[in-house]
Formats: structure tokens, C-alpha cells, sequence
């Protein structure tokens, strides 16, 4: 029941493959397991093969690539780690897989400017093992260790949004090779800028769409005095949200603060071999001076006591930290294997923090309800949560199941003036839901993609249909 579009190239055209292997040599692969490992996805969607990959190991590869396959109508789709879950880097209409892992050298680190250069391949990991040795670190994280023009692609954010923000406020300037074959800048790297157009923040969250991005330059920040840690259980779900709304409408710094319902509790404890609690649960870290993570400490535990919280269990360690957040960002593998053989459905919306409360708890009602084990877990600081399905790949009432459950979630964080997708991206499976939510401004961005993508040749039939 999983479902891709079906492609409509079958091979190459032999001159053009003829092209491609005399520019691109050992770095053009045609095998059926490399292509199938860039055609398939983390979650429900088919796999669909590209023709090929290229493996990009500068800005001129990538160039040369859209020189030869624009003039072709060879389809290009740029793929980092594969890691997105909204089918963003499914080759649905064949072509080209262009893999950016090659690309990962760390250009520049300006400690003075707070910034960083780097190739689209390099991984956020990399860069905070580089990092590590100048007193400052690069905060989004979106849980798995994507690469960093994957994260600027997709618009990611993450357990550090709450009080760093996401990708979007996070990148100074790419690096873009657009459908034309040109290279251009989309700024400098001043921290602001009324020069023109906002071309940074067009690229940002476009999935490829409407260039290839070859180069991210970055903020950074310095690494936090006293990091402090603390996981709290709650009665209920509906206290655990109300927790962090009061503490964020306090003005409470927090520098992460996760929320797990009882059934992804559950299955973290079996996926890592905790024995937490099986309740709801709030992943709290505190970034500051001793002072400063005390008051906020304070302010946290005492919401949490009047909403029904449990004693705060501490992670000071850096082992012990890195144990936890190593647990809740294994939350997505740990939630599909509560059912052997499941296969992932994750969805995600965002409200205003005013009516989290109310759109996680009826939510969790539709859960509840649900014959298919699924769990919930959210970026609650900055109002996103994800619902975790694991689907029986081979049944359709459960398919159909989930996709009504998925639509009145949409439905429902939509009437409360949010959106159907905080940080996931529209890529293949929220369609639809773009064009409830935004309406005629879809158009614009249609327009947008035409006059720079005229063929429609740039990771095509994600985000919309032209």
C-alpha cells in the first residue's frame, strides 16, 4: 500500500549517459543497490529508483551535471544523508540522484564572526567535532545527523529550536547552482541586510526545487557555561504541556524541552534500555551561568509540581546527557519497532503555543482510538509535536486509517492558525495540505518555479504540482 508516483523515464538516453560517464567517471554509479538506497525513503513512501547517481565533489561537478542534463530533460535530485521523512529525496520521476556526501569539507571557521563555511555534505556532527576545540558549537539539531544543506534544504529545526531557532535563522548565505547552470551567492555574511530580494530564505526550505545548494555559510554560538539536564514524568499529558506554555510565557529560557507520551515512553525503554517511567515525560537541558540555570531550574520545577510532575531526575554528566538525548533521538526507530516488520508514518504540526495543550490532547484522543500502535512527541517550546505511526506496509484499512487520523490533525492544528508541517517540509505527503493552508500564495510560488525552473527539472513533484 505504499505509494510513489510512478517514474516516467525508464533509462537514460545513451548519449547523454555516454556524457555523463566521460565527465564523471568512478563517480557515476549505476548499480541497482545504490540506486535503490537513494530512491528509497525513512518512511512510508515506495521506493523509486533513479537511473543513476553522481557522486558531486565540488561546485563545478554539480555545474557540469546541470549542463548536461538540462538540455537532456534529465531530472536532478539533490540527496544528503536521506534522512527527511516526507519523501523529499524520492526520485519519483527518475533521472539523477545527485549525492552531496562527498562534498564535506568544512571551508572556513571565523571564530570572531561567529561563523562557518562549509560544503553541503558536511554533517552537523562533523561540525561540532570541529568546533569542539573553539568555545563555540552550531545548535540546531534535528535529531539525526543530517548533512548541513540537507538541514538548510528542508528547513530543519529541532530539540534546540526553542531558544536557537531553526535553519532559517541559522544560515548568513549559500552557495547555489541554479537551473541555468550558474553559481551565485544569495548574500553576504553581515548579520543583516536590506539589499534586494531575501534570496537566502527563498532557498531555505524549497527542497531543491529551485537550485542545488553547494555551500552553507552559518551562525554559531558560544558553548554554554553550565549545561544542566532533567527528565520529569507527569500525571498527565495535558500538565506536562502546561508546564512549558507557562514556562515559555514567563520568558523561561529553555534551551531544549521535549515531550514524550506513555507509548513512546514505552518504547524509548525498550529501544535503549532505559526504565524511565512509562508516563508522560518532559526532556528538559538548561544553557547559561550557574546563576542563570538555577533561577531557571526553579521556575521549571515549580510549574512542574503545580501541573502534576514528578522529581526532576538529573543528567549532569556529559556521558549522561549525551545518553538521554541519544534515547529521544532514536525516539522515531524505537516507535516503529513496537509493532516487527512496521514501517514509519511520521506527521507533524505546529500551533501557537496558546492552544498546544488543546491540539495534543485531542490528538492523543484519536490515538487512543487508533488501532495502529503510534506515539507522540514534540518540540512542545516552540509548539510542534510529531505523531509516530508504525503501519503494516501490506494492509490498506490501516493505511487509509492513518491518512484519516494524519488529514484531522492537519485539519484541526489549521483551525488554530497553525501549520500542517513544522519542520518535516512538504516534500511528497502534505501537498494537499500547502494549499489549504496558504491557498493563493501557492500560485506565487508555482510562479517562482517556472521562471527559474521552466522544465521542472530540479527535485520535481515535491511541494507542489505545477
Amino acid at each position: 500500500m505504499l505509494h510513489a508516483p510512478t517514474p516516467v523515464r525508464a533509462s537514460l538516453d545513451p548519449a547523454v549517459l555516454d556524457a555523463l560517464r566521460s565527465r564523471f567517471g568512478e563517480q557515476l554509479d549505476l548499480r541497482e543497490s545504490i540506486r535503490t538506497q537513494h530512491g528509497s525513503s525513512e518512511a512510508h513512501f515506495a521506493t523509486v529508483l533513479p537511473d543513476a547517481v553522481v557522486f558531486a565533489r565540488s561546485t563545478q561537478d554539480v555545474v557540469d551535471l546541470v549542463n548536461i542534463c538540462v538540455p537532456a530533460r534529465v531530472p536532478i535530485v539533490p540527496f544528503g544523508a536521506g534522512t527527511s521523512i516526507e519523501g523529499n529525496a524520492v526520485p519519483v520521476r527518475g533521472g539523477i540522484s545527485l549525492n552531496m556526501a562527498e562534498m564535506n569539507r568544512i571551508v572556513a571557521v571565523r571564530a570572531e564572526d561567529f561563523d562557518c563555511t562549509v560544503e553541503a555534505g558536511v554533517r552537523r556532527e562533523q561540525l561540532n567535532e570541529h568546533l569542539r576545540d573553539t568555545g563555540l558549537f552550531f545548535p540546531i539539531d534535528p535529531g539525526a545527523n543530517a548533512t548541513l544543506g540537507g538541514m538548510a534544504s528542508t528547513r530543519a529545526s529541532g530539540t534546540n529550536a526553542v531558544r536557537y531557532g531553526t535553519m532559517r535563522e541559522a544560515v548568513l548565505n549559500l552557495t547555489v547552482v541554479t537551473p541555468d547552470g550558474r553559481v551565485i551567492s544569495t548574500a553576504r555574511r553581515a548579520r543583516k541586510s536590506a539589499a534586494g530580494y531575501d534570496l537566502t530564505r527563498l532557498y531555505v526550505g524549497a527542497d531543491g526545487t529551485l537550485g542545488i545548494i553547494t555551500e552553507v555559510t552559518l551562525r554559531l554560538h558560544p558553548i554554554p557555561e553550565v549545561i544542566s539536564s532533567a527528565v520529569c514524568g507527569f500525571a498527565t499529558l495535558e500538565g506536562a504541556v502546561d508546564t512549558v506554555v507557562q514556562a515559555i510565557q514567563l520568558g523561561v529560557p529553555l534551551a531544549r524541552v521535549e515531550l514524550l507520551d506513555d507509548v513512546q515512553i514505552r518504547a524509548v525503554n525498550l529501544w535503549s534500555k532505559l526504565d524511565l517511567p512509562e508516563v508522560t515525560t518532559l526532556f528538559f537541558e538548561f544553557h547559561g551561568s550557574p546563576a542563570g540555570v538555577a533561577e531557571q531550574v526553579e521556575l521549571v520545577r515549580g510549574h512542574a509540581a503545580e501541573n502534576g510532575g514528578g522529581d526532576f531526575a538529573w543528567s549532569n554528566r556529559p556521558e549522561e546527557r549525551a545518553r538521554l538525548w541519544k534515547a529521544r533521538h532514536e525516539a522515531y526507530y524505537a516507535a516503529i519497532a513496537l509493532r516487527p516488520g512496521g514501517v514509519g508514518w511520521t506527521t507533524d504540526v505546529c500551533v501557537p503555543i496558546s492552544r498546544l495543550t488543546e491540539c495534543i490532547a485531542l490528538t492523543k484522543q484519536d490515538l487512543e482510538r487508533a488501532s495502529v500502535p503510534a506515539t507522540i512527541v514534540g518540540h512542545v517550546g516552540d509548539g510542534n509535536f510529531h505523531v509516530i505511526f508504525s503501519l503494516d506496509p501490506d494492509s490498506a484499512a490501516e493505511h487509509a486509517e492513518v491518512a484519516a487520523i494524519n488529514d484531522r490533525m492537519v485539519e484541526r492544528a489549521l483551525a488554530m492558525d497553525g501549520t500542517c508541517t513544522g519542520e518535516h517540509g512538504i516534500g511528497l505527503g502534505k501537498q494537499p495540505w500547502l494549499v489549504a493552508e496558504l491557498g493563493e500564495a501557492v500560485d506565487v510560488m508555482r510562479a517562482i518555479k517556472r521562471t527559474l525552473d521552466p522544465h521542472d527539472l530540479f527535485n520535481p513533484g515535491k511541494i507542489f504540482a505545477l
